[in-house]
Parts: C-alpha cells; structure tokens; sequence
C-alpha cells in the first residue's frame, strides 16, 4: 500500500492539513478550569495532546434532539492512535453488508468460517455448542468488540468487510480522511491489503448461505496528515529501538469523524440520509444495546468471571474502576480505545432520574518516557483520573443546566428482542 507524503494528497484531504482548527469553547474551557482534579492535564494539554468534544443536546417540543457542540484543542491535524475506536465503524458497516447482500439465510447469527489464503491470516473454523454465545457469528463478534474490545473478533469482520470497501464506504459516509486499514495483529501493510475466504452456513439446514471468496484491495492510498512519528523511541522483537515510532500507515480516525459515527449509530434521523448506515430499527437495538452494557449485565455468557468488572470499557464518569459502582440510572452509551499510551472514549450519557443527555469525546496522552510498545504509561495514574473527573464534571453541569423541554429518555433495550 502506497501513503504519500501531503504534497500529493487529494483535495478533500488537503482540505484537513490546511484547515483552520475550530476555536475553544469559553464554556468546556471554564469548565475544566473548574475542578482541581483536571489541573495537571489541562494546564499541560499540549503535552497530553488533549482533545475534548462536549456535546449538550436540547430537545425541542417534538422531543426532536439538537446538538450544540463545544471543543477544547480538537485538531484532525494532531495524529493519535485510534485504537480500539475503529471497532463501532467495523461493527455498522458489518451489519449494513449482511442487509446488502440479502441472501437466504444470512444474518447476524450464522455460524461463521474463516480460512487462510496469504502470509500473517489466521484460521476460525466453524465452532458448534449449546451456547449460541460461543459460536463464531457477526453478532457475536459485535459483541465481544463493544462489551470488551475483542481484537481478534475486530480482526474477523475486518477480513468479512475488506481494506477496499470499508474505507470507500467511510468516504460515502462523509469520513473521507479516515483510514481503518490495518488488523489488530503485526501484519504489514501488504498483508493487511489482503482478506481472507469466509463462508457462512444457514443455521436452519446447515448448508453454506454464502461463501467470499479471498481479496486484496489493488487501491492505493495517501495518508492525510503526511508522514506521522511519535515518541524517541520504541520497542519492537524484544529490541530497544532508538527512533520515533512510524505511525503512518496506522490507522487513522479524528475525534470528530468517530463523535459524529456514534450520534449516526444513536439518532439517524438526526443525521443527513448521506451520512446514515444503511440499517435495520432491529440493527440500531442491537448496536444500542451491546455499547451501553458492561460485560456482566449484558447476559454475554463468555463475560461472566469476575476479571470482567462493570467500568472494563467506560473511562468516562468510572475511570474503568474495578470496584466503583454503577450509577443504576445512568447509561452511558460508549466506545473506548487503549494504545500505544492514548486513551481515548467517545460517548453518550443519557440520566432517567436527572433527565440529562450529552454526548462526551476526549483522548489524552500519557507516555512520559517517550517509548512507545514498553507497556509503560501513565494509564491509571493520570490518563484514566483525568477522563473519570472529566465526566464527573460534564455531567455535575449538565444536572443544573436549564431545559425548555425536558427529555423523554427511552427504557433500556430488551435482550430478548434483539439477541
């Protein structure tokens, strides 16, 4: 695969190395000026390379929702490492290709096979068991990807999509920078050009419903923001190597591209047609469902141990604490990433008992060393306090913020409904 430096980007992609950043909010600037806990971060947020997006929504008498956003340092420009982020884009569009294709038989759970046809694929054979949770189907890899960031279900549905068509359907969608070219494996950039054979049997007559047959995307693409390097130094095959870490063939996705993939997920009437998956009401339920859940409560029956504690993927608001409760009326809708010293969580509160909603994005950087791959960052002694007390405060405001009209938040979905 091809990235070319910013002197041969196309225009649209020019359009995010030349544009101007949106100014700071006043309001999200007071506000974190408002709490100690957030100081170190905030009075440092250059070299935390913080970016935060606070979105109120005010309903009006239709109890139709309207955004208003507030940013603080939100640049496409300034490259950070998506991570796990990548992971809802994956999950829609799987979806939205199982209603494309509308062949008998296939759906979100049919069991699913993957074969191996090129240099760094790996194999997932057709898996049988009582618990339907346990076999290999799109569903299923949802929701391993959304109740605890599963990499290798990611990797999966990344190889059922295909490097060419998720990238050119993120372009239709109006995410024309963003790039979702790479596994979750150390896989080079001519591997991860190639997919994988699949075939999905019917689960009624346990014939195949459809066979994809192995690919490569013969596509070549720039990267928007030119050559990318982070840090002094990185570790990689046991050897300390003494050299930014080459983040330019990495996966790319702004801050604002994955906010406003999370509001198309939460509220597509909300959103242009142009920018909607192409989804089913029963595709929307089960996103819904599966981002707001912690492990345990979803009644996943593979998340069951203890090690999968409530917080495991909500760093807003919990901090990913393993013992702190879970607020009951409090859903918090979400998609988190952890890499390479970033830590990243986009969501969407919505409180019954305070009659509050707002969506939440923010990425910060904790990686004092400058190394990157030595599993040495500040995660749980700055990066996750911060992103805890950042909710913390968001929401402490949203609670007294005056409402002409107050919203009708819906109840949780029903499992049963949408499993």
């Amino acid at each position: 695969m091809l990235f070319c430096s910013s002197s041969y980007l196309s225009g649209q992609e020019r359009q995010v190395t030349e544009a101007i950043s949106p100014p700071d909010s006043p309001l999200l600037d007071s506000l974190l000026h408002s709490d100690a806990r957030l100081a170190t971060v905030v009075q440092h947020a250059a070299q935390y390379e913080v970016q935060i997006i606070y979105t109120q929504i005010n309903r009006d008498a239709e109890q139709r929702p309207h955004f208003n956003q507030h940013n603080f340092r939100l640049n496409a420009r300034q490259y950070f490492n998506p991570a796990s982020l990548v992971k809802l884009p994956i999950a829609a569009l799987a979806l939205e290709k199982l209603n494309r294709l509308q062949r008998p038989g296939l759906t979100r759970r049919s069991p699913m096979a993957t074969g191996a046809s090129f240099q760094c694929q790996t194999v997932s054979p057709y898996v049988t068991s009582p618990d339907s949770d346990r076999i290999n189907t799109v569903g299923n890899y949802i929701k391993r990807m959304l109740l605890v960031s599963d990499n290798q279900a990611y990797n999966r549905l990344y190889e059922f999509l295909g490097q060419e068509s998720i990238n050119s359907r993120l372009t239709q969608l109006g995410y024309p920078t963003a790039r979702v070219i790479r596994r979750f494996a150390p896989c080079d950039t001519t591997a991860n050009r190639h997919t994988n054979p699949i075939e999905f049997r019917n689960p009624a007559t346990g014939k195949p419903s459809y066979q994809q047959a192995a690919a490569v995307n013969q596509q070549p693409y720039t990267f928007p923001l030119g050559h990318v390097a982070k840090g002094r130094a990185y570790q990689a095959g046991g050897k300390f190597i003494q050299r930014p870490y080459n983040f330019t063939t990495a996966n790319y996705l702004p801050l604002q591209d994955i906010t406003d993939i999370l509001k198309s997920v939460l509220f597509p009437q909300a959103v242009s047609t142009a920018k909607r998956f192409q989804l089913t009401q029963n595709d929307y339920a089960f996103l819904r469902y599966y981002l707001h859940h912690t492990p345990h409560s979803s009644g996943y029956s593979l998340y069951t141990p203890s090690h999968y504690f409530d917080a495991y993927k909500k760093y807003l608001y919990y901090g990913r604490n393993r013992t702190v409760p879970t607020n009951p009326t409090l859903r918090i809708y979400n998609i988190v990433g952890m890499s390479h010293g970033y830590l990243a969580d986009v969501a969407y509160f919505a409180d019954a008992s305070q009659h509050t909603e707002f969506m939440l994005s923010a990425v910060v950087y904790v990686n004092k060393d400058g190394v990157l791959n030595d599993g040495v960052y500040e995660y749980e002694s700055i990066g996750l306090p911060f992103l805890k007390a950042l909710g913390e405060v968001i929401t402490r405001y949203e609670t007294s913020r005056p409402r002409s009209v107050m919203p009708t938040l819906e109840k949780d979905f029903d499992l049963e409904t949408i499993k």
